[in-house]
């Protein structure tokens, strides 16, 4: 999954797809631990995946107002 592919989704399906995501990610642990996972790589590509979703989500975010520092 592209980062660009990501970027094109709203802020709804994204939310949305890190559900998924989260989702595959306990599948996968659970037959990891129960000793069926035969795809050990695909572990690391939903954890990478999550990641790039939860960063895209942050910078879509609305950005809160700067607070001026006060000097005493």
């Amino acid at each position: 999954m592209d980062a660009s592919d990501i970027r094109a989704k709203t802020e709804t399906q994204l939310q949305e797809q890190l559900v998924e995501l989260e989702k595959e990610r306990f599948n996968l642990r659970f037959q990891a631990a129960s000793g069926q996972l035969e795809n050990t790589s695909r572990v690391r590509q939903v954890r990478r995946d999550i990641a790039r979703v939860k960063t895209i989500l942050h910078e879509k975010a609305p950005k809160a107002p700067a607070t001026a520092k006060k000097q005493a």
